[in-house]
């Protein structure tokens, strides 16, 4: 499913991933861990296409289609989706408005017919309770005055309402109380199948208590230089990143 191989980019100039390997096949969900400065942001905005960041060498592929030649929108039309780490404010643009937007936009670029109005104000109500979403929540500005908890479950409803193939979940229980990680991980445990790969990023190994990964890798210095099971979460939460900061140097 994603593919990516001896990936090298940077920012500015920087060198900041020094040639990533790593294939998540569907129906798994690979975990990121590592300290900061790693990489592990910089990897999802370049799969993603975030402006910016510059792929040197190497490359990424999704279902076969070379992710780095297409425009973050075509990205999206063959379903990547990134989950932000820190979500956006949009004053002015109601969230079932964006996601109505977005979801037919994929849905033209796909050749389908745009969803009418009913179905998927049907749809999001039947998603918006699942998350525990107040529905008036979602006839105001995305995100706009929303808690950090809010955010990640407005997150998670996208993701739920666009049904993409390939999830990227950017630090998604960064902010998070306990009550919010657990409904948050409820909402991506219910989009596992077969036919979607995940990737999730993160520093804490509390959230793949909720997430159970098939696999574990470790992003140091800007490539993967450890990977494992589930066990291997464990042990990064009781030891550190030491040795591996160590070894990737």
């Amino acid at each position: 499913m994603l593919k990516i191989q001896n990936l090298h980019a940077r920012v500015e100039e920087k060198p900041i991933l020094k040639g990533v390997q790593l294939a998540v096949p569907a129906g798994e969900v690979h975990a990121i861990m590592g300290p900061n400065g790693a990489g592990k942001s910089t990897l999802s905005y370049v799969l993603s296409g975030r402006g910016g960041y510059e792929v040197t060498e190497g490359s990424a592929s999704l279902n076969g289609d070379d992710l780095l030649a297409l425009e973050p929108n075509e990205r999206a039309a063959k379903g990547l989706f990134l989950s932000f780490q820190y979500p956006l404010e949009i004053p002015g643009v109601p969230a079932l408005t964006f996601i109505r937007t977005a979801l037919n936009a994929q849905r033209r670029a796909r050749g389908e017919d745009e969803i009418a109005a009913p179905a998927f104000l049907k749809l999001a109500k039947e998603k918006a309770a699942a998350l525990k979403i107040d529905f008036e929540m979602l006839k105001r500005g995305l995100n706009v005055g929303f808690s950090g908890g809010e955010k990640k479950r407005m997150e998670i409803l996208q993701m739920a309402m666009l049904s993409p193939k390939f999830l990227i979940l950017d630090e998604t229980d960064s902010g998070l109380d306990i009550d919010a990680l657990k409904i948050v991980s409820e909402g991506v445990n219910a989009l596992r199948s077969p036919e979607r790969g995940m990737l999730v990023i993160t520093h804490y190994q509390r959230l793949l208590d909720y997430i159970k990964p098939d696999k574990v890798h470790v992003l140091a210095a800007g490539r993967i230089v450890a990977s494992g099971g589930p066990e291997l979460a464990l042990q990064l939460e009781a030891e550190g990143y030491d040795r591996y900061v160590g070894a990737a140097a």
